[in-house]
């Protein structure tokens, strides 16, 4: 311990004697720990972090898997054979999820309600904390409604009641008895704040019907593989039998573990920015290498002569150790400050869809992460720089030290391998930002197909009800309230769709092109299904009349949607223009007859009477698929989102629709977005990951472009006697320039080249977060390297100039 005392006392004494470069080597450690840190908090928060239930490990999600080979919904009957025939589950539950409008309590609000099954709180392994959860008797056709709330809700919408029997809430049609309070911080599915028992209603039969997700709990000893199997096989076997075929059938199914099923889609994405974070890590720690190097170089003459009074390598090496790691525990110190901030940043620039942002925050396992990277880094750091400044004759450091030489061309070699280093790792990040940056340019220039200025959205959720007058009463509601709302001074149309573009897609569906205008029968129906020449597939969009018009959706031929049609009157539809070239190569659609009622229910025939253009529903990086537009006014749907265009000022139109709405539909709570707001979310998750790496990037090249000029000052000042002597021999300024430039620009040359090769293979990481741009695009790379080619030729320029002015009689006298 008096060893250790001594060896803290004397790194704190020489730490504060050369006080601007601790600064400087503090500062850089800590921010790189403190970005490193902040990044892995939100990774272990999202990706690393258990699941909140008991036993997470043994949770799984059960997907059926689509002729396209991806993930979809399971249908009734399909998960009704899993959960029956499965030999690895304790229990299978499925659950739905969706906003909707729910009143009873003192204000009617817009809430995520969970449709589930009765297992569903039996496989997470999560109880009501007050009340009861759903039984046998409430999970039956017929049975009295109940509803089990979450905390949050309880608090903010019950005010904490202890008796849940004196509220009573108004869902879909139907008013529910509250029976339970789940546990504070409980909201799975993401969000949800109140849940249902499924089975009050009778199931859809159909195979085709994808509309519920399912989880399962292990049986003790089965791996996730064996589960995988399982459904696999279950799954082929209703292929083979069931009666239902075509592309809605389910291709397949799988069990993949809940945490990672939750995550899937951001996953890839967050170890990239991991990655790319531990690059600018390293490119810190080369920097501090350079500094505490330069350092021990000045410091030769004194380890030489305490090798001389009895030090050891091995004291000596501890003593560097020791130093590091008084280094690294302030840095820790500022790093973790950083991280608290940069989390907090993090978070306020995250895309709002981002799974399990409620989970992110420092704690214990992050704390940890942050000592354990600030330990190793000291480690590291004190073996390097004590390994190379310990093992130099001290009888040669002695020597050099009485001509005043304190630094040998070893260690100048070590310098310009640092500073190599720096510029590969930096050229790395460099050509990742630029990719990104260059695809964000390629996303933004795509045409969406519609306007996006002076539009503010309202969305509805309107009791759902398959009463013929109920739906009558609907179509007359919107009616009433789009004239109320075209009245509020500066609104210049409106109109309404059951989703508008890049807020989460449309459903899709088959549709059947009939020979006859005559409503077909049931039979006739199916038989007509079975007719693949008949069958095509589109995504199903209501819209009212003036959408098109509201959006700026061009009319490319035909006719768009008039108001004198209603529920009584032919139904009609409009298609886009990629499903006329999808379905009608070669032929003109508009007069085509189509049944496309199993998406919403109305069995009349649709007649097409017009073709619009595509947008771009899914988001600018997908391409626009193929489109059903359907007459709102005659299929009236509940759920709609109203488009209002406007020239006024958003929040002044905001807040007299919503007074609009209270007086003819009081308990319908709105929730308002502008357009720019929601084509601003579907680009969030680009606009995060351009501006982490981006940040990252630039930190990472101010820091290297230090490195050059602090490796480069600190050899023009130790072979000043060198530039003397050859001055005094005869070699003239600019030969003396185009030595030390050319030294240096060699150095960052080869680190150059180092990254460009490195590049080549770590792009291919990243090549799903691109658009319109390759991993190795010619241009990006060309483009970074001539940048960091220039700026390290002005990092050499300065000290390469300041070598020509080297006095050669100062240095004849030191020799």
């Amino acid at each position: 311990m008096t060893s250790l005392l001594h060896d803290l006392r004397h790194s704190v004494r020489v730490l504060v004697k050369n006080l601007g470069a601790t600064t400087v080597a503090v500062f850089t450690l800590a921010l790189a720990i403190g970005a490193t840190t902040a990044i892995f908090t939100v990774v272990y928060g999202i990706l690393l972090r258990p699941l909140p239930y008991s036993e997470p490990g043994r949770l799984l999600a059960v997907w059926e898997v689509n002729h396209r080979g991806t993930y979809s919904r399971l249908a009734d009957p399909n998960f009704d054979d899993f959960r029956d025939r499965n030999h690895t589950f304790t229990a299978l539950a499925k659950f739905a999820a969706w906003v909707t409008s729910v009143s009873g309590t003192a204000e009617p609000v817009r809430a995520t309600v969970a449709t589930v099954t009765r297992d569903f709180f039996k496989v997470l392994g999560v109880q009501p904390s007050f009340g009861r959860s759903i039984t046998a008797e409430d999970a039956r056709v017929g049975a009295a409604p109940v509803v089990i709330v979450s905390h949050r809700y309880w608090v903010q919408s019950l005010g904490s009641t202890g008796t849940l029997s004196a509220f009573h809430l108004r869902i879909e049609n139907r008013t529910y008895t509250i029976v339970g309070v789940m546990p504070a911080g409980f909201q799975f599915p993401e969000k949800a704040d109140l849940w249902l028992p499924a089975e009050l209603d009778p199931p859809n039969r159909s195979r085709t019907s994808h509309n519920f997700q399912a989880i399962g709990r292990l049986r003790d000893g089965v791996t996730v593989a064996q589960a995988a199997r399982d459904i696999s096989a279950i799954a082929k076997d209703i292929i083979r039998d069931s009666p239902e075929q075509g592309d809605y059938l389910l291709a397949d199914a799988t069990a993949v573990p809940l945490q990672a099923s939750i995550t899937r889609r951001v996953g890839s994405t967050l170890y990239v920015l991991l990655g790319a974070v531990f690059f600018l890590l390293l490119i810190a720690c080369a920097n501090v290498t350079n500094l505490l190097l330069a350092q021990a170089a000045a410091r030769q003459r004194e380890l030489a002569i305490r090798h001389a009074l009895g030090a050891g390598r091995g004291r000596l090496i501890r003593q560097f150790i020791t130093e590091s790691l008084v280094l690294l525990t302030i840095s820790c110190l500022g790093g973790l400050l950083i991280a608290w901030l940069g989390t907090a940043g993090l978070l306020a620039v995250a895309p709002a869809d981002l799974p399990r942002l409620e989970d992110v925050s420092i704690n214990w396992a992050v704390l940890f992460f942050a000592m354990s990277l600030s330990a190793l880094v000291a480690i590291v750091l004190g073996l390097f720089t004590a390994l190379r400044s310990t093992r130099r004759d001290p009888r040669e450091a002695l020597a050099d030290g009485s001509r005043g030489q304190t630094a040998g061309a070893s260690s100048q070699r070590a310098g310009r391998i640092v500073v190599a280093a720096q510029m590969a790792l930096t050229v790395v990040l460099l050509i990742g930002a630029a990719l990104l940056g260059r695809s964000l340019l390629r996303v933004l220039s795509v045409d969406p197909g519609f306007r996006t200025d002076g539009i503010v959205t309202m969305d509805l959720a309107m009791p759902v009800s398959e009463d013929p007058q109920a739906k009558a009463r609907l179509a007359s509601f919107f009616g009433d309230l789009f004239d109320r709302v075209r009245a509020i001074p500066g609104v210049e149309e409106v109109a309404a769709a059951n989703a508008v573009p890049m807020d989460g897609g449309l459903p899709d569906g088959l549709f059947a092109v009939l020979s006859s205008k005559g409503v077909p029968t049931v039979d006739e129906l199916k038989v007509l299904f079975q007719d693949k020449s008949r069958l095509g597939t589109a995504d199903f969009c209501s819209v009212s009349t003036a959408y098109f018009r509201a959006l700026g959706i061009p009319l490319l031929r035909g006719r768009l949607f008039e108001d004198r049609e209603g529920q009584n009157t032919p139904h009609v539809a409009v298609i886009s223009e990629s499903l006329a070239k999808a379905r009608w190569p070669n032929a003109d659609p508009i007069g085509a007859t189509v049944e496309f009622g199993n998406m919403d229910g109305y069995l009349q025939p649709l007649t097409i009477v017009g073709i619009v253009g595509d947008t771009h529903e899914y988001g600018l990086e997908q391409p626009p698929r193929p489109t059903m537009y359907v007459d709102l006014m005659q299929r009236p749907r509940s759920w709609v989102t109203v488009v209002i265009r406007a020239t006024a000022d958003p929040r002044g139109v905001t807040s007299a629709a919503r007074d609009v709405l209270r007086q003819v539909a009081p308990d319908v709570p709105p929730r308002f977005r502008t357009f720019a707001q929601i084509y601003s979310a579907s680009l969030g998750a680009r606009h995060f990951n351009l501006t982490l790496v981006g940040v990252f990037a630039a930190t990472a090249l101010i820091l290297a472009i230090a490195g050059i000029y602090g490796v480069m000052t600190y050899n023009v000042t130790q072979r000043r006697k060198e530039i003397g002597v050859r001055v005094a021999l005869g070699a003239s300024p600019g030969q003396v320039f185009r030595i030390i430039l050319r030294q240096g620009l060699t150095t960052a040359a080869i680190g150059v080249a180092i990254g460009v090769i490195a590049s080549f293979g770590l792009a291919r990481t990243i090549e799903t977060l691109l658009f319109g741009v390759t991993p190795t695009d010619p241009v990006t790379f060309a483009s970074v390297i001539a940048v960091l080619i220039a700026i390290a030729t002005l990092a050499c320029y300065l000290p390469a100039r300041r070598a020509t002015r080297a006095d050669p009689m100062a240095a004849l006298r030191q020799e």
